[in-house]
């Protein structure tokens, strides 16, 4: 099964007022593991951002001003989340972002988000698995003890790498434990938003190895259990063994 955890970043909070992208951060997962597979862009959005959306992820209007506009990614990025399970926290705000542009786009090609891919709600996922409790990204970091610790500012591929293992952790497993006790995954492929339990490889005795030796207590040792029964019954009451 393929998975595309996927993050955005706006100049604002709501495409019906004209806010548009300005980044998007993806990572692959195939069969619940990392792939190492990602798509990042920075994309100008044609428009100034709001200064509280620069307080939350630190994207400046300057520094977009030289970056693609999304017409010119779009056949880039739809292609890498074509077919995949878009997994996605608090996805009616981003794939309300995503159609917004591409109903700017006008393509042929890409009509919507749910013409192309299926949906996962993390957010969703999570109200249902601890109702009544924080279920932000950094409230399921801290309650499934993945790091965070550089997520000063929300940024789309951070974040994104951080609720792939928030996810994978959330639905059952650890994200990238490794059978045989050899770790296969480059490490240059993952950041340092990895939680520890994620990175610690279990080690599978061989089926072949010899069977352990069983040791039968003696004559001597099974009479002496026995006193020793005997004498805690006497001395502390009844118990049951």
């Amino acid at each position: 099964m393929r998975q595309v955890v996927l993050d955005t970043e706006t100049t604002g909070l709501d495409p019906k007022s004209g806010h548009r992208i300005i980044e998007i951060g993806c990572v692959e997962l195939v069969n619940r593991k990392l792939t190492g597979r990602h798509y990042h862009q920075y994309i100008n959005p044609q428009r100034q951002v709001d200064d509280g959306a620069i307080e939350v992820h630190g994207i400046t209007n300057e520094f977009l001003a030289d970056k693609p506009v999304f017409a010119q990614v779009a056949d880039e990025f739809m292609s890498f989340c074509e077919g995949a399970e878009l997994v996605i926290h608090n996805a009616p705000f981003d794939v309300g972002f995503i159609n917004a542009e591409l109903k700017i786009l006008r393509s042929p090609r890409w009509q919507s988000v749910n013409a192309h891919s299926t949906v996962l709600d993390t957010l969703a996922l999570a109200r249902e698995k601890h109702p009544g409790q924080k279920n932000n990204l950094d409230a399921l970091c801290k309650r499934y003890f993945v790091d965070n610790s550089q997520r000063d500012l929300h940024g789309a591929l951070l974040d994104a790498e951080i609720l792939a293992d928030v996810y994978l952790m959330m639905t059952g497993g650890q994200t990238d434990l490794v059978l045989g006790g050899s770790d296969t995954q480059n490490p240059e492929d993952r950041e340092q938003g990895q939680s520890e339990a994620a990175s610690t490889a279990v080690r599978r005795l061989s089926p072949n190895r010899p069977s352990l030796s069983v040791i039968q207590a003696g004559a001597v040792e099974a009479k002496a259990h026995q006193s020793m029964l005997e004498l805690l019954q006497k001395s502390a009451g009844k118990h049951f063994w």
